[in-house]
């Protein structure tokens, strides 16, 4: 039986469609991520929306010698990142404790120390550090993929990290952590700042204490967590004195005149006034003051 002729306008119709479809398809198919190029700069910051890495020029910290009153941390975090830049067996670090101690300004503090060390000595080479925000740990096995394959041994950091009520992702993250069966690539560590030690609220792991048929081993698995950091760092509220040497290191490293009498007590009734002492109270009184002297930091 003969068949009927199809009619351009229908052919034109079926084209349309398949555009549509390849359309969508491409949409929903997220594009192949691009290889990093790490000689764009020395730190990055993970878009996990584009899966690309994104350079940072110029990185916002403060010199190691300015923070103060976290002399252990500072030596041990130091100690690690030294041996994992140099090719050695290194931990990844759980940095916790109290707010506006020094926390991520210390790693990103101990990335320029090590980095400037290596120039020193002439060498060519330079640590890697990859910030990947909080909202994106999920994201963290594929990222990871990404830079397997890199030369450069790479610091992925994550500020502020902490997991609530019902969130799941930080499985995600413990799988990123053992490095599943193919286990954790040599040229990466995790670092991490939180204000929590165990990272998940206390209702939570009570709250699965409380469910589970089997509560010890309900809460093991949040509490475990933290476990996979092979060093944790302690951060504490510092003392008086601890505050004051904070604020003289700062006075004295962008030069500020300054009547040393006034300076003490202006520091004091600062820290009164916010309910606490810490670096980062330290250094809002010190932009307070610079700006009183108009000066630039």
């Amino acid at each position: 039986m003969d068949q009927s002729p199809v009619h351009k306008g229908e052919l034109d119709g079926i084209a349309q469609r398949l555009d549509t479809l390849i359309e969508l398809i491409s949409r929903a198919v997220p594009p192949r991520p691009r290889a990093p190029d790490f000689a764009a700069a020395d730190a990055f910051v993970w878009n996990a929306a584009g899966a690309e890495l994104e350079p940072i020029a110029r990185v916002n910290r403060v010199d190691i010698d300015l923070l103060q009153g976290v002399d252990s941390a500072r030596d041990q975090l130091l100690a690690n990142t030294q041996r994992f830049a140099k090719g050695f067996a290194a931990n990844n670090v759980l940095l916790w404790g109290a707010r506006g101690m020094g926390k991520s300004s210390l790693v990103k503090a101990v990335h320029a120390r090590v980095n400037a060390d290596f120039e020193k000595a002439g060498s060519s080479e330079r640590l890697k550090l990859v910030e990947i925000h909080r909202e994106d740990i999920e994201s963290l096995p594929a990222l990871m993929r990404l830079i397997r394959d890199g030369n450069h041994r790479t610091i992925l950091f994550c500020d502020d990290l902490s997991f609530d009520t019902g969130d799941a992702s930080y499985k995600s993250l413990k799988a990123a952590l053992d490095g599943g069966i193919e286990g954790r690539p040599d040229t990466v560590l995790f670092y991490a700042t939180s204000n929590r030690r165990h990272l998940l609220p206390r209702d939570m792991i009570e709250n699965e204490r409380s469910t589970a048929i089997n509560p010890g081993e309900a809460v093991e698995e949040k509490v475990s967590l933290s476990d996979r950091f092979g060093l944790w760092l302690g951060f504490h509220k510092c003392s008086q004195d601890e505050y004051l040497a904070m604020i003289d290191a700062y006075v004295t490293h962008h030069g500020l005149d300054y009547d040393a009498d006034r300076l003490r007590a202006e520091a004091l009734e600062w820290s009164t006034t916010r309910g606490s002492r810490s670096g980062r109270v330290a250094f809002q009184f010190i932009q307070d003051l610079a700006g009183r002297l108009n000066r630039t930091l």
